[in-house]
């Protein structure tokens, strides 16, 4: 590997260690000052990362981390920041359900519709903020932000028993989906199932890293969002960059709840998963945007998810993993920007110490000639 091969790999593997190093830390500070064990939660967490069901519940969780990361991530690499994934994925998983509930088609018609509907509602979500931002200048954050609080009023407004709600006890619920839009988990034994959906998670990531490196869409993107100016100079319509990549944002938004409302739920309701969309940002910048780096930040946060409720039983209280997740996304942003001033400086005095080189070089080439003119002139 070539010594600037080894760089790149070290400034990319080098800000995810820092992070996690200081996370665990910081955690642990945090525990030393509540008169706790700063090791043992450490301990205990992983011991329960080695029973397989909660294999199966890391895996299954961290399939919809994963699909929502790269939703926030395709944003980040147009230099967008779609904050607005959580209201988009929730919408989509619910007019999935509403439809699944409402149309009876075969399995092969079904399933596919289903993912239609929730790619289309997730895209629609987000274009909003994108037209925004192109034709008045809104800022995306504050789109998606708004938009946030705009799905779960229609949410709320859907579930209604007079529109498409049906009243469940004290619950809210959208009713049972029909089986042809079931999709049949990966049998693991008494583990449990994983979903099916995992799969789809995937093929996103696959499909992310080769559109985005691949082609030529995914070279427009990404200049765009390093230089919009270079990128139009280069003949490339920065505005329909920005509308294209929040429609493709919130596109893989809207499958993030499909895992577990295909998989198991088959229902929306009021104990559907929220927030997954935030989590998916702290989720991307800690894989730096990178399929493989996202897939391991994900399984890292499903860990801290499923394996700290057996904290509180052993007298710790399970919220250190929030605590963790908290400091992860503070440690990511420090560190990050350090080992970027870092490898900045690394560049500086390597490209300096190449120009000095050049310099002597053409120093001795001048003498050289000289020497050679006067050798010439004396003959």
């Amino acid at each position: 590997m070539k010594k600037f091969d080894r760089e790149r790999v070290l400034l990319a593997v080098a800000g995810p260690v820092i992070a996690l190093a200081v996370a665990f830390a910081l955690s642990s500070v945090v525990l030393i000052a509540s008169g706790k064990n700063p090791v043992e939660p450490y301990t205990l967490m992983f011991e329960q990362a080695s029973f397989s069901d909660i294999q199966v519940l890391i895996i299954n969780q961290a399939s919809m981390y994963y699909i929502a990361a790269l939703a926030v991530a395709i944003g980040f690499r147009m230099n967008l920041f779609n904050i607005g994934v959580d209201g988009q994925y929730q919408l989509a998983a619910m007019m999935a359900a509403i439809v699944g509930a409402h149309a009876n088609l075969p399995a092969a018609l079904q399933v596919p519709l289903l993912l239609l509907t929730a790619v289309c509602t997730g895209a629609f979500w987000s274009g909003i903020a994108g037209v925004l931002k192109v034709t008045r200048g809104v800022s995306e954050v504050v789109a998606t932000i708004m938009l946030n609080a705009i799905a779960t009023s229609v949410i709320a407004y859907l579930w209604l028993p007079n529109v498409f709600g049906v009243k469940v006890g004290n619950n809210n619920t959208t009713g049972e989906m029909h089986s042809s839009g079931w999709i049949p988990g990966i049998d693991m034994g008494a583990a449990g199932e994983i979903y099916g959906l995992v799969i789809l998670a995937v093929l996103l990531g696959i499909g992310y890293w080769v559109v985005l490196n691949r082609t030529r869409f995914g070279f427009d993107l990404r200049a765009s969002g390093a230089s919009e100016s270079a990128a139009a100079a280069s003949g490339v319509d920065p505005k329909r960059m920005v509308l294209t990549a929040m429609l493709l944002s919130g596109a893989i938004a809207g499958l993030a709840g499909l895992p577990i409302l295909l998989g198991d739920a088959h229902t929306y309701n009021l104990n559907f998963p929220t927030g997954i969309g935030f989590l998916g940002i702290g989720i991307a910048l800690l894989g730096r945007n990178s399929p493989v780096g996202i897939a391991f930040a994900a399984l890292l946060w499903a860990w801290l998810d499923k394996a700290s409720p057996e904290l509180d039983f052993h007298g710790y209280d399970k919220e250190i993993a929030v605590i963790m997740q908290g400091l992860i996304v503070l440690s990511v942003v420090v560190s990050y920007e350090a080992v970027r001033e870092w490898g900045l400086r690394r560049q500086q005095r390597r490209v300096g110490a190449e120009l000095a080189a050049g310099h002597v070089l053409g120093s001795s080439d001048s003498t050289d000639g000289n020497n050679s003119q006067k050798e010439v002139a004396g003959r």
